[in-house]
């Protein structure tokens, strides 16, 4: 069996690859580069086929010791023919790129994708905050929200790898608009940009908060890290952002719980590193809206693995469908 795969996380802003033992999530050789999405696909991929040439050189590795590669990516996917259909934030959206295609050709290796959350959520289950249970999902807060399942020790990927979107739960139906085209998803409340909002709306309109004192009231400069520094020194409209944002994830999250019973349900992306400041309104509004499940059962837990939860998750299921195709 072969132990190094290349696990690799196509963000819009920096493509990130390292080299992954599958046997103990051990990652090395970790390379970041800037995406450039803006060159359109052809320039970066080629830009990525260039990363994983230069992981491989590094690591000393020979092309023979390396099992494939396997990439996340931040949209819609057809896994089984391994083609992107559709990436919401970078330019041109990326329709019907058979990225798997053209990084095997490139690179001569085995090449999977999947969504980048769904690979979050595989390797946080296998290596992270998901260990040792069979039934698990991910939300993970950042510009927008994404999730995945594994359920009964399984990755559900459903139709082409298109289940586990937990962002766009409806939570609202009366809510605004979402990028998706529904309205009232979690994402509209609870992603990144709309904590900041919040938090540029209570400056904007003069309540009494240091958001503003910390970001010399330059309201674009406010980020949901800002707003939890304030709320970390006791600013009330701050702690109340976040409140606000971790009810809506967690009526989410109460609703994936009626649903799959999950063991665990496991925080991740930038917006978690608040820490209790989110979990504990979640923990709270599960136990307000979930009476039909057994909910002391069921934990609320930050990620484990921060930065490579991705690359290693990817890694793993270019592994994981070699064993099985």
């Amino acid at each position: 069996m072969k132990e190094w795969y290349i696990g690799c996380d196509l963000g819009g802003t920096n493509l990130r690859a390292a080299l992954v033992n599958v046997t103990n999530g051990a990652v090395q050789h970790a390379i970041s580069t800037p995406t450039l999405a803006r060159e359109g696909p052809n320039a970066v991929i080629q830009r990525m086929i260039e990363l994983f040439d230069r992981v491989i050189r590094e690591s000393g590795l020979s092309l023979q010791k390396i099992g494939g590669i396997g990439i996340g990516v931040p949209g819609t996917v057809d896994m089984e023919r391994g083609v992107v259909l559709f990436l919401p934030n970078l330019p041109s959206t990326w329709p019907n790129v058979p990225l798997a295609e053209y990084v095997q050709v490139g690179t001569t290796l085995p090449t999977v994708i999947l969504n980048d959350v769904r690979a979050i959520t595989y390797g946080e289950w296998r290596f992270g905050a998901g260990q040792g249970v069979d039934t698990m999902a991910c939300f993970a807060i950042g510009t927008g929200i994404g999730g995945g399942l594994v359920i009964n020790r399984q990755l559900h990927l459903g139709f082409g790898g298109t289940a586990g979107e937990l962002g766009h739960i409806t939570v609202d139906v009366n809510g605004p608009r979402c990028g998706c085209g529904n309205y009232g998803c979690v994402e509209v409340f609870a992603s990144g940009p709309a904590i900041a909002a919040m938090g540029m709306k209570a400056v904007a309109q003069g309540w009494t908060t240091q958001i503003g004192a910390l970001v010399d009231y330059d309201l674009n400069r406010i980020t949901p890290e800002v707003i939890a520094r304030a709320a970390h020194n006791g600013d009330a409209v701050a702690r109340e952002i976040f409140e606000i944002a971790g009810g809506y994830i967690g009526t989410a999250v109460a609703n994936v719980v009626v649903a799959v019973n999950p063991q665990r349900v496991v925080i991740a992306g930038g917006v978690a590193r608040a820490g209790d400041l989110l979990l504990e309104p979640i923990r709270r509004t599960l136990h307000k809206r979930v009476f039909v499940v057994p909910i002391e059962r069921i934990e609320i837990v930050p990620s484990a693995l921060g930065n490579n939860a991705g690359v290693i998750g990817a890694a793993l299921w270019a592994y994981q469908s070699q064993q099985t195709g």
